[in-house]
């Protein structure tokens, strides 16, 4: 039920910024006398799904970090002994994993400015 919740949030989040947009450039249009500068829709859109898609990298590379994180300290603890030779594949893992986020953040970030 949780989880319906939030994707009706977010789908109503999604739906506010272009129609906000569009609100504003209506008054413009109408001749108000504050001008409000106004982007086109696509380029709107555009940078609300790179918002969004950096977003879900970010949160999926925290899941994916914290997972490897903890799979690695539950072994550890399970056997001791074995502690240094799973922390250098634990920091590997991470660093690919964060490597990936960063790779896929830029890219959404580019997608912007190009």
């Amino acid at each position: 039920m949780r989880k319906c919740v939030n994707v009706l949030l977010v789908a109503a989040v999604v739906l506010a910024f272009p129609a906000a947009m569009l609100a504003a450039d209506g008054r413009e249009k109408a001749g108000e006398t504050h001008k409000v500068e106004s982007m086109p829709l696509a380029q709107g859109i555009a940078i609300l799904g790179a918002s969004f898609g950096a977003s879900f990298c970010v949160v999926a590379g925290g899941l994916g970090i914290g997972r490897i994180g903890s799979i690695c300290v539950e072994a550890i603890a399970r056997q001791p002994e074995a502690a240094g030779a799973m922390f250098a594949p634990m920091i590997i893992t991470a660093a690919m994993v964060e490597g990936g986020m960063l790779f896929a953040i830029v890219v959404c970030l580019l997608g912007v400015l190009a």
